[in-house]
């Protein structure tokens, strides 16, 4: 019997690096899947490709009705909320805070932090109404990034934006400690991602070359392969965990021990 045998899980970005693969690791162990991600092929595909049962709800988290539909389609699919990953973002442009263009700031800011701000804000109450009638609590599992626990040179707003993801996660998992609804934040730095080969396509150098410059801060003098970040991501999640919350798990290869 998997970790999450009959739990409904709500993933965002779920066709990405992190979200794929967690979705993949879910539906091995048991779970119910409700994914969602901007492109509708990609997705049905996803779903289409797990052994499990899914739905999937296409769109944008910067706009808050999909966060609103998410959770009804979690209810009125599977009878409620169990777990969410908020694992939707994009990154910005890698140069200095000045020559970030507004619109682009913006932008980060609504996907990054305002969307885990609405989806908290619908995941939150369904999450507590589900501990009230069965006393089985919840979790959420918010993916910020080692560049929401230090300063992140030449990605000013994205490192603005996690910084919120976690305050988000600390204040939300301090409300909620005592209602059966555990908040906790995935802190990565570099994985084996489409947002680090971006990093490399944007430097203009070979891919080791690229690699070299991208992972000099980093104890382990490498990036993270992404089952190593999902691997917290589930860690995080698991009911069995049930007494951690408010924390930000670094998966960093030893940054934040800097």
């Amino acid at each position: 019997m998997g970790r999450f045998e009959g739990l409904t899980v709500l993933v965002t970005g779920a066709t990405g690096g992190f979200g794929k693969r967690t979705a993949e690791r879910l539906a091995a162990e048991g779970a119910m899947l409700v994914l969602s991600d901007l492109d509708d092929e990609r997705l049905d595909a996803l779903a289409a490709s797990l052994d499990c049962e899914t739905a999937t709800l296409a769109g944008d988290v910067s706009e808050e009705s999909l966060s609103e539909g998410l959770v009804q389609l979690a209810v009125d699919r599977f009878g409620g909320l169990d777990i969410a990953i908020n694992n939707a973002g994009i990154a910005q442009s890698y140069v200095r805070l000045p020559q970030v263009p507004c619109d682009e700031a913006r932008r980060i800011l609504e996907v990054d932090l305002l969307g885990v701000f609405y989806a908290m804000k619908h995941q939150i109450p369904a999450l507590q109404k589900q501990f009230r009638a069965t006393k089985r609590s919840g979790a959420i599992v918010n993916i910020a990034s080692v560049a929401g626990v230090g300063g992140a040179p030449k990605l000013s707003v994205y490192a603005a934006a996690k910084h919120g993801v976690v305050g988000l996660t600390r204040s939300a998992a301090l409300e909620y400690a005592s209602h059966g609804v555990r908040v906790n934040a995935v802190c990565p730095s570099y994985a084996r991602t489409h947002m680090a080969q971006e990093f490399i396509n944007a430097v203009g150098l070979a891919e080791e070359e690229a690699l070299a410059a991208l992972t000099r801060g980093v104890p382990m003098k490498r990036v993270a392969e992404v089952d190593e970040v999902v691997e917290v991501i589930l860690f995080a999640a698991d009911p069995k965990n049930s007494f951690m919350t408010g924390h930000t798990l670094a998966v960093d290869g030893g940054v934040a021990a800097l």
